[in-house]
C-alpha cells in the first residue's frame, strides 16, 4: 500500500497531465464529430434512409419470391383397355385411300415413336416420314399426332 502512495506522490503531475490530455482529446473528437454531423447532416440522413429502403427492398423481394403454394405431384395409374377382338376397318381404309406405308406409320405413331425412330425402323428418310404424316393428317382431318392416333383407334384403323 505504501508503494502505491509513493508512486502516486512521485508521478502526480504526470498522471494529472495525462488524464487532462485524454479528456481534452476526447472533447476535441466529440466536437469534431458534432461539427461533421451538423455540416453533413443532410447527407447522413439521406444515407441512412437509403440503407433503410435498401434493406426493406431486399427483405420484401425475398418474401415475395418464395412460392406460397407447394407443388404436389400426384402419380396415378392409367389402365389401358386392349381390344382383343380387333377388326380392321378395310372399307374405311379404301375410302380414305390410306396406303400400307401410311398404316405402318400410323401404328408406329400410336406406339409413341418419334419421326426419327419411325424412319429408322422402316428404313426411309425423315422427310418421307414427315410427308406421310402430313398425308395422314389431311386424310384423317386432324392437326396433331395425338388427334390422328385417337381418331384412327376410334375408326378401327389401328389396334
Amino acid at each position: 500500500m505504501t508503494g502505491n502512495k509513493n508512486f502516486l506522490g512521485k508521478h502526480k503531475a504526470t498522471i494529472i497531465y495525462s488524464i487532462s490530455l485524454a479528456f481534452l482529446l476526447f472533447l476535441l473528437k466529440w466536437l469534431e464529430l458534432r461539427f461533421i454531423i451538423f455540416d453533413y447532416s443532410f447527407e447522413i440522413y439521406v444515407g441512412l434512409i437509403a440503407i433503410i429502403f435498401t434493406t426493406l427492398g431486399i427483405w420484401l423481394a425475398l418474401k415475395l419470391s418464395k412460392p406460397k403454394v407447394e407443388t404436389v405431384v400426384v402419380e396415378k395409374e392409367v389402365y389401358v383397355i386392349r381390344n382383343e377382338n380387333f377388326i380392321l376397318n378395310t372399307s374405311l381404309i379404301s375410302q380414305l385411300e390410306l396406303s400400307k406405308r401410311e398404316l405402318e406409320i400410323l401404328s408406329l405413331l400410336a406406339q409413341g415413336h418419334t419421326n426419327q425412330e419411325i424412319a429408322a425402323k422402316l428404313f426411309i428418310s425423315l422427310s418421307t416420314v414427315k410427308t406421310h404424316n402430313q398425308n395422314l393428317f389431311e386424310k384423317l382431318d386432324v392437326k396433331r399426332r395425338i388427334q390422328a392416333v385417337e381418331k384412327a383407334k376410334r375408326l378401327n384403323l389401328i389396334p
